[in-house]
């Protein structure tokens, strides 16, 4: 990684890690965030209960995600703990990691474009950026999410824009995707206009629904939207529209969310 944090990491920080050397008593890492910054795991803190085989839950070069328990900065000692990271926490910090390798990937391409090395051109690009953000990810995504200006944050004009140009190729916009399965019975002469127009109007509500008919009354439905708040509102919109057009005296209509 690109990433060098500096200083000492805070207590209760998560930290990616690279496994460097493994002892009875004790497991040494190198915080792949930090420049030159080590860490040891004591024996206790490498899992709960009796440990018979440290092998078993740490090898050399792998990487773990670990919480820091003790800093002294006097000393230069990073006390870490890896059975206090749970799953949820583990795996948030490695799609973060993850997110900013796909980042750094961004500004490789674009040393490359400009013949540049990747090394300078970083550090003109994460010296600002790390003032506003944790992440360099999280303002790229802010660049096509909402349109900021990295000039305005502090890079230079000329490489901003061909930046911004770069993460407007490579980072797509997020998409929440609600998929669901509904089952319509008709009771009217016009039945199959009146299931058009509730998918029409389904369609006027939210605009980017796709509509799949599966057979034997029922269709596949996906709601595609920025974020869960809006993807539900469209959802609850579409329902009591469609429900209002097919249902009651006029037929059935039920909704059933699918990968749930």
């Amino acid at each position: 990684m690109l990433l060098r944090r500096e200083g000492f990491p805070q207590e209760e920080e998560l930290v990616f890690c690279t496994v460097t050397k493994i002892q009875y008593h004790a497991v040494t890492v190198l915080l792949d965030e930090y420049e030159n910054k080590q860490g040891l795991i004591p024996i206790s803190e490498v899992s709960a209960g009796r440990i018979r085989n440290i092998r078993d839950f740490v090898i050399e070069d792998k990487k773990i995600v670990c919480k820091v328990i003790r800093v002294d900065p006097e000393r230069g000692h990073i006390d870490l703990s890896l059975r206090r990271v749970n799953e949820s926490q583990r795996r948030s910090k490695t799609d973060a990691i993850k997110q900013e390798q796909k980042a750094e990937k961004i500004i490789i391409g674009l040393s490359e474009r400009l013949k540049k090395p990747v090394e300078q051109l970083y550090k003109e690009i994460a010296q600002p950026l790390m003032k506003h953000y944790l992440w360099l990810y999280l303002a790229f995504e802010d660049v096509v999410e909402k349109n900021i200006s990295l000039e305005k944050l502090g890079v230079e004009k000329e490489l901003a824009a061909k930046l911004e140009e770069l993460i407007r190729e490579k980072v797509k916009p997020k998409k929440v995707e609600i998929i669901i399965k509904i089952s319509i019975q008709t009771y009217e002469e016009t039945g199959l206009e009146l299931i058009k127009k509730a998918f029409e109007e389904a369609k006027k509500i939210a605009p980017d629904t796709s509509i799949n008919y599966l057979g034997g009354g029922t269709y596949r439905m996906l709601i595609t939207a920025k974020d869960y708040k809006l993807a539900e509102n469209l959802l609850k919109k579409t329902q009591d529209k469609m429900t209002e057009i097919v249902g009651g005296k006029k037929g059935a209509i039920t909704f059933e969310r699918q990968g749930e």
